[in-house]
């Protein structure tokens, strides 16, 4: 209860400081970024939708949270030995057309192994009380639409084997641009099984109607 009270109150606060960080991603250009992303494609695939389970979708994806991770993996905030050169020679104003073209773009749906779906719910929308682990729901939203303003990603329809993988960086310390170890504290308390269902689930979920804007 105390971890997850310390989640809701952390959360509370970034989406009250997410108004004035929303516009960093604001000025985006869709059309300039439509043609800034050739490169783009090989891994993320036409229009965004990636058909390589390992590599993210990022149609329809928050154009804030795509810009913030742009800018970190610039910064080395997020280490990728792939992303992380070719953002070298971006600017900020690449990053927000980019993400900003991604962002209006449709994305793909996915499907939910059946085998996988009773746990993965009721991680997904309940958390794990005895091991502490919070609810997905309470930042992604119900139908996993994420929150743009405050930098929580829509995670309905992406690859399982993705979310899979970066559940398990937040959880080893390899990925570590989560703001205030938000997810690495909820990754480290989840078990391999937990991440497979969770991440099962979330792959056949839909965020429409969209339950945020």
């Amino acid at each position: 209860m105390k971890t997850w009270l310390i989640s809701i109150s952390v959360a509370t606060a970034l989406i009250s400081s997410g108004t004035q960080a929303a516009g960093e991603a604001a000025a985006g250009d869709a059309t300039a970024g439509k043609a800034k992303v050739a490169a783009c494609t090989a891994c993320h695939g036409p229009n965004g939708n990636a058909l390589v389970p390992t590599w993210p979708k990022l149609a329809g994806q928050h154009a804030q949270y795509i810009y913030k991770q742009l800018m970190d993996f610039k910064s080395g905030a997020r280490a990728n030995a792939q992303m992380g050169p070719q953002m070298i020679p971006l600017s900020e104003q690449d990053f927000r057309d980019i993400a900003a073209y991604y962002s209006t773009q449709q994305q793909t749906p996915g499907t939910t192994d059946p085998a996988a779906a009773e746990l993965g719910e009721r991680i997904y929308r309940g958390g794990n009380p005895a091991t502490g682990v919070t609810a997905c729901t309470g930042c992604h939203g119900p139908a996993g639409a994420g929150l743009g303003a405050a930098k929580f990603p829509r995670v309905a329809g992406q690859h399982a084997q993705y979310l899979d993988s970066t559940l398990k960086g937040f959880r080893t310390g390899a990925r570590a641009n989560d703001p205030n170890g938000m997810m690495r504290d909820v990754a480290s308390r989840m078990s391999d099984e937990e991440i497979a269902a969770v991440s099962q689930f979330i792959q056949g979920l839909t965020d429409w109607p969209p339950d945020s804007p």
